[in-house]
């Protein structure tokens, strides 16, 4: 379902930052950081970002607090994709989609595992929330890049025709 008013909005992202150690001042957001210039490198301004301890429901406030901002367009989280116990971003946002987008996974692991085997083992998605992109990357900042960087180009019209923009 497409945001209400998107008809000329331009395209904004909000970066979220899924990490115990962030959240609790131990280390430095250097995903967030690395996204966010890779982002604005490729002409995208940030709306918003925030840091956020592991914990399902802290993901998803946040996620749904930017999937209902008429503003926001693509909403990227980084960390939380692996297979560690607290690794909890994929069972946060999953419930909150309306729809999955697998290509987009899999393109990330595929470009991923051209550069080393352990991109098998992450658990990125993509997927919708209300006319919003919603995509879950990798807690490295190389790893996060990489995997925005296989999809960047898709990213414009993939959110167009989520927003129900389909006339070409």
């Amino acid at each position: 379902m497409a945001k209400p008013g998107l008809k000329d909005t331009p395209k904004k992202a909000a970066l979220l930052t899924v990490s115990d150690g962030c959240f609790h001042g131990k280390r430095q957001d250097r995903s967030g950081q690395a996204l966010q210039q890779s982002l604005q490198k490729a002409g995208w301004p940030i709306a918003a970002s925030a840091i956020v301890a592991d914990e399902i429901d802290r993901i998803q406030q946040q996620i749904l607090a930017w999937g209902t901002d008429p503003t926001i367009s693509l909403i990227i989280t980084t960390g939380g994709t692996g297979l560690a116990p607290r690794d909890v971003t994929p069972e946060a946002v999953i419930p909150l989609l309306d729809k999955q987008i697998p290509g987009l996974a899999e393109l990330m692991r595929l470009r991923g595992l051209e550069k080393t085997p352990y991109a098998a083992l992450s658990r990125s998605l993509a997927g919708t929330l209300s006319g919003t992109l919603v995509l879950c990357l990798p807690g490295s900042p190389k790893g996060a890049v990489e995997s925005l960087d296989a999809v960047l180009k898709t990213l414009p019209h993939a959110i167009d025709i989520a927003q129900g923009k389909t006339d070409h």
